[in-house]
């Protein structure tokens, strides 16, 4: 039996990825920093292990041993400092990279995200060639760049590396579509110029897919983006989303102008620019299809509600 590790289990992606691997016969284990973390992981089929990301010591302690490590956790809320996203995101990676090598694991799979490529400018079909920005004005997006350079860079002999990237990952319980109904719950929301540009979306149960598929044929060092494969209308598709919630999706209109003045990137990118994605690397080399449609994908987020 393999024996899995998982950092940010607890998180809307890491539950899947837990539920995911239990369900394909793999011992899996995941670090919670707390109580409410553990009784997460439990839920979704993991054995706990208590400690603090930044202190592998305690994760990765002597005896424990894993064949491979997910490392999931990372800084998501936007509106955190420079430090706090250097910090949890980029240390996080580095620790989670030496507490794999303490447990002995072969293999380490990274999720990274579109978001370290962005800096301003659209991306529009774009694929695994296009660089990181590293330099981005965005915290989160400069962040998660510097974490991608440290997994790419870690793969040896010893460790094998890979990064797999979903982009904006929705599903029963999505963190990000929550964050996006409170805000037009309370009013706290506007489309840029209409927000009726084109994206990529990750069902969370194709991210899960994604990412295993990485662990078992991804090249060591490369990145893969992994998508529901069906571009939608980033209005439309947050508008269904509301009204999944219950909520009305009426939300007002914002021009650019007064949106650089006051939405900080990268959500201003996210509203107000397209985001495509080449997937034709992990269907090539992975062997990835999404394991759910579009349209499956909505059907069973109504019937969860």
């Amino acid at each position: 039996m393999t024996s899995a590790f998982i950092t940010g289990g607890s998180g809307f992606i890491g539950r899947a990825l837990i539920r995911r691997l239990v369900e394909d016969g793999h011992a899996v284990s995941a670090l919670a920093r707390s109580d409410s973390a553990a009784l997460a992981v439990e839920r979704a089929g993991a054995t706990a292990v208590r400690g603090d990301l930044l202190d592998p010591g305690t994760w990765a302690r002597p005896g424990d041993t894993y064949d491979v490590v997910f490392h999931l956790a990372a800084e998501t809320d936007l509106a955190a400092s420079p430090e706090r996203h250097q910090l949890i995101t980029v240390g996080g990676t580095a620790a989670a990279l030496e507490g794999a090598r303490r447990a002995g694991a072969s293999r380490f799979v990274h999720c990274g995200t579109e978001a370290a490529l962005l800096a301003g400018e659209p991306l529009v079909d774009a694929d695994e060639t296009a660089p990181l920005r590293p330099d981005s004005p965005a915290p989160y997006s400069a962040a998660k760049a510097q974490a991608e350079q440290l997994v790419a860079e870690a793969s040896d002999d010893r460790l094998t590396t890979v990064i797999i990237r979903p982009r904006f990952v929705w599903g029963p319980e999505s963190s990000l579509v929550d964050a996006f109904v409170q805000a037009a719950r309370g009013g706290a929301l506007a489309w840029i110029e209409g927000s009726r540009v084109l994206t990529d979306v990750t069902h969370v149960d194709n991210a899960a897919e994604g990412l295993v598929l990485g662990w078992l044929h991804g090249r060591p060092g490369e990145a893969y983006f992994v998508t529901d494969r069906e571009p939608v209308e980033l209005r439309s598709f947050l508008e269904a989303q509301f009204r999944l919630h219950g909520v009305d999706p009426s939300v007002p209109d914002m021009d650019l102008a007064t949106a650089l003045e006051v939405v900080p990137p990268p959500l201003l990118w996210l509203l107000s620019q397209q985001c495509t994605l080449d997937t034709r690397k992990a269907v090539a080399e992975l062997g990835y299809r999404p394991v759910i449609t579009h349209a499956e994908a909505l059907g069973a987020t109504a019937e969860s509600r």
